[in-house]
């Protein structure tokens, strides 16, 4: 029989625990939930509400973590890690997320993917509908990818990237000019990214332009107890769009990355991707409680 406790996470002495049990229970597809990188970077980064982390809930047999509920952004937004051998939890953790996790307006979803089995039957007995899904790309190692830099642009050296550059460049390159108006210079959530425990900055790959300015990056987590190049974030800035810079960009994380081991890199969901030779992989699926 099993003997199963549970406790609220602690951001300041549990996170390197926690990182430790969705290392051990990755797999590609993601089938026993997110990877240790997925929650690190948002942790880690200004966009995510830390302030309802506690919430997040923690089961365990004789001191050893074997499930996790926790939220990301927004907060109402729940992800359920279980280990292989625990999928009997399952229900208990959906009645511990439907009345202890946060809502936003009233609204929760459970955000599952499409390989938790277990999970997906559990959601339906709780009175969950599905509300949408999309199907998460990945780029296999086992072939080359190999985009060209176009003439007038160079990478910028490893280890000799300015963040404040990155940040102005993140700013542009996923459209915050046209809702909230300029970069206003603020880098510090760059600094504060750059201090997570298992950060791997130095595998990012920044295009600049003959002036010297960022205007394509490419993010890496390497997590080499997976073989995973979890790539986040990639943008452009507009007006370098469609020159064939992100695919590049991805090219050169593919030859810094195999040497080291890595199997596979994580991608997106539109159709840049799926031109460049990234398949399909992981599938979301996104839960809300139907209404009475």
């Amino acid at each position: 029989m099993k003997n199963i406790t549970t406790r609220n996470f602690r951001i300041l002495c549990d996170f390197m625990e926690i990182r430790e049990f969705m290392v051990e229970i990755y797999e590609r597809d993601w089938r026993n939930g997110a990877p240790a990188p997925f929650l690190e970077y948002a942790l880690s980064s200004d966009w995510m509400d830390k302030s309802y982390t506690h919430r997040n809930r923690i089961w365990e047999e004789d001191g050893r973590i074997v499930a996790f509920c926790f939220m990301e952004n927004p907060v109402s937004d729940i992800y359920f890690s279980i280990r292989p051998g625990y999928e009997e939890l399952v229900d208990e953790m959906m009645d511990y997320a439907e009345h202890d996790m946060p809502r936003m307006d009233g609204q929760q979803r459970f955000v599952l993917f499409e390989s938790q089995d277990a999970a997906l039957r559990a959601a339906e007995k709780h009175g969950y509908a599905k509300l949408f899904g999309y199907n998460e790309m990945v780029y296999d190692f086992r072939e080359p990818l190999e985009y060209l830099l176009p003439e007038g642009f160079q990478f910028v050296e490893p280890g000799k990237a300015s963040v404040e550059k990155i940040m102005e460049c993140c700013w542009k390159g996923f459209d915050h000019e046209q809702t909230e108006g300029p970069w206003n210079g603020e880098a510090e959530g760059g600094y504060y990214l750059l201090a997570a425990p298992h950060a791997t900055a130095e595998y990012g790959v920044i295009v600049e332009n003959a002036e010297g300015d960022y205007v394509c990056y490419a993010g890496m987590w390497w997590t080499p107890e997976n073989n995973l190049a979890y790539m986040e974030p990639l943008c452009t800035i507009p007006e370098y769009r469609g020159k064939g810079l992100a695919a590049a960009a991805l090219s050169e994380m593919y030859r810094r990355m195999k040497p080291l081991g890595a199997t596979h890199m994580t991608g997106g969901d539109n159709l840049f991707y799926k031109k460049i030779g990234f398949e399909p992989c992981i599938g979301w699926t996104f839960w809300q409680k139907k209404s009475c």
